[in-house]
């Protein structure tokens, strides 16, 4: 909504001045603006109310609809109430549209942290700025009221210069940034609530859903830029020697990212890898905890993540575990010593496995003979896992506790490397006194 020049405060003295406070007329604009407000409040009140009986929690912002919906309400009454005083009394009411202006004011500041908490949300310095961006609206609206805005511009306006055919100032410069910032802002929230939408659905595949996401952000944000380029002034033909100068910079200092970036969106199309997957790549393993248009996030078992550039995954194997199937086969050795029944080790062995959840029943678990070692026998209990992203270091420590207890119960012994000194009788020792 444009804003008028005029010096509105001062309007509102000087009629105060003429009509008197406690004047007919002026106690009219009083009740016009008091009744408007109440209005305005009985409605949001209301409508939190049929709100809350119907247990859906509309939320806007973090104080619900009654944050945005009141100054929105308030302003279309006042406008209203402006509108019907100057019907009947034949003229506009200075204090109504002081009210008006300010109304303004506060559905923009409701708006625009409306905007920044939803494009941002999460991030811990969004409450800390809020209020100064409030401050700052504030601050643009006072100045207006009391007339000293427009000469501030002005101000602002005659420190320039003209290069060629364009006129810069320092307002210009300002009014070219606001631009640029407000056009992103509300492309990254309109991308943020496209990106909710798109991921919400199960229709499509999930690396689908991350491919449209990723690419109506970034058109998105170039339209932002364009539209915001026009707006200041800009001629968009300009641009066609910063995207040859682009390419060279693309061409040598940004190839690698240039690559890194094609990769995410070609991983991304032919779903060689998805979100979840365990994979081993780069001499690492761990599951895909995030995908990026520059790089993968995979997690470790032990908790730590490491992000891995796209170009590593087009260039390199990757051993993806889940490919088609999540399940992984575990192998855990085990060795007994030569004396062991081996029927009755291997029929334990097997029999452990039955209580465990995350041990796939199909294909069965099964022990096998794997080599007659110095010490002992080495066997093998083998089994599927229908969980790897879940670990294995749980599992086989309380396997191998069910071993170690079954067999103790059973007799079997686990042997350990040991040598046997047989002295034969009339053997001389050597004389260790020399």
């Amino acid at each position: 909504m444009s804003l008028n020049t005029e010096n509105v405060l001062f309007n509102v003295v000087k009629d105060i001045r003429h009509l008197g406070f406690f004047s007919t007329d002026f106690l009219l604009q009083v009740a016009v603006l008091l009744s408007c407000w109440g209005l305005a409040f009985l409605v949001v009140n209301r409508t939190k109310k049929r709100v809350a009986a119907k247990n859906f929690r509309w939320k806007l912002a973090n104080d619900g609809i009654q944050r945005l919906l009141f100054p929105i309400l308030a302003l279309i009454f006042v406008t209203l109430g402006n509108i019907t005083y100057q019907l009947f009394e034949g003229q506009t009411s200075s204090l109504l549209r002081l009210a008006n202006l300010l109304m303004v004011g506060l559905v923009n500041i409701r708006i625009l942290v409306y905007i920044i908490r939803r494009t941002f949300e999460g991030a811990t310095w969004v409450q800390r700025w809020e209020r100064y961006i409030s401050a700052f609206i504030w601050v643009g609206y006072v100045l207006h009221v009391v007339g000293i805005l427009p000469q501030i511009l002005e101000a602002l306006d005659a420190i320039s210069f003209d290069a060629g055919k364009v006129h810069i100032s320092i307002l210009t410069v300002i009014q070219g940034l606001l631009s640029v910032g407000a056009t992103l802002l509300i492309a990254m929230w309109v991308g943020r609530l496209v990106e909710q939408r798109v991921m919400a659905t199960d229709v499509m595949d999930m690396n689908v859903r991350v491919v449209l996401v990723k690419v109506m952000r970034s058109l998105l944000v170039v339209l932002a830029v364009l539209a915001s380029l026009s707006m200041v002034g800009i001629d968009l033909t300009v641009l066609s020697v910063f995207g040859g100068a682009l390419g060279v910079g693309l061409g040598f200092g940004l190839q690698k990212i240039a690559s890194n970036y094609v990769s995410g969106f070609i991983i991304l199309l032919d779903r060689s890898i998805k979100l979840g997957d365990l994979i081993s790549v780069d001499n690492r393993q761990g599951i895909i905890s995030g995908l990026t248009s520059r790089y993968i996030v995979l997690k470790a078992p032990d908790g730590t993540e490491a992000l891995v550039p796209n170009d590593t995954l087009i260039s390199q194997t990757v051993v993806n575990q889940s490919y088609n199937d999540r399940s992984v086969w575990v192998g855990l050795p085990i060795q007994v010593a030569y004396n062991s029944d081996l029927d009755q080790v291997m029929n334990i062995m097997t029999e452990i496995t039955k209580d465990e959840s995350r041990i796939l029943k199909s294909p069965a678990p099964g022990a096998f003979v794997t080599a007659f070692a110095d010490s002992g026998i080495n066997l093998t209990l083998g089994f599927w896992l229908a969980d790897p992203e879940n670990g294995q270091m749980g599992l086989k420590s309380d396997l191998n506790m069910k071993i170690w207890r079954a067999f103790k119960a059973n007799n079997i012994e686990i042997p350990y490397p040991r040598r046997d000194i047989t002295i034969l009788p009339g053997s001389v020792l050597p004389n260790s006194n020399m």
